[in-house]
């Protein structure tokens, strides 16, 4: 079920994509979940800011293959634009103190951005597809139909369950 073999051939600016985006993956969550907000907490931030500028600035150097624009961009190049921006004014956030816009900007970046752009690489044809689904590329449809379902049905349910009222 899983084939690490596409990944040893990797052209270097795909390697450099997909390195960021799993250290901004595995970074994340230290950052965004951690309850205190400390020294600890600022250095996991500016990492994962760095992660996720390096994946967005990489995917420049890498032609779009699905919604293919003009000069190799294309629609996904367009993610990567709104993730730079938001990264700049999500720091600039935390700078001025407007920690409630910080924390939602970052939160967002986090699940839509890593999760839509990670959703769309386990459709057929893209690297990921053959390295987890290499006996059923046509999984990954369902998968990515799936996820999609997810992020658009995430913030709704959390919101739900904040507004729940806790029992005891």
């Amino acid at each position: 079920m899983f084939d690490p073999a596409p990944l040893a051939g990797l052209p270097p600016a795909i390697a450099l994509h997909l390195g960021g985006a799993m250290a901004a993956l595995l970074i994340g969550p230290i950052s965004i979940y951690r309850q205190r907000r400390d020294r600890l907490h600022r250095i996991a931030g500016y990492a994962w800011v760095l992660a996720m500028a390096g994946t967005a600035v990489s995917s420049f150097l890498i032609d779009a293959f699905v919604l293919p624009i003009a000069g190799g961009f294309g629609a996904i190049h367009l993610l990567s634009v709104w993730v730079l921006l938001n990264l700049l004014h999500g720091v600039c956030d935390a700078r001025a103190g407007r920690i409630a816009a910080h924390r939602a900007r970052m939160h967002g970046l986090y699940w839509q951005g890593l999760g839509l752009a990670g959703v769309l690489t386990i459709l057929p044809g893209r690297t990921l597809n053959e390295v987890f689904l290499p006996d059923r590329p046509d999984a990954g449809v369902w998968i990515a139909a799936l996820g999609v379902a997810a992020l658009l049905a995430g913030p709704s349910l959390a919101r739900r369950l904040r507004r729940r009222p806790s029992a005891g």
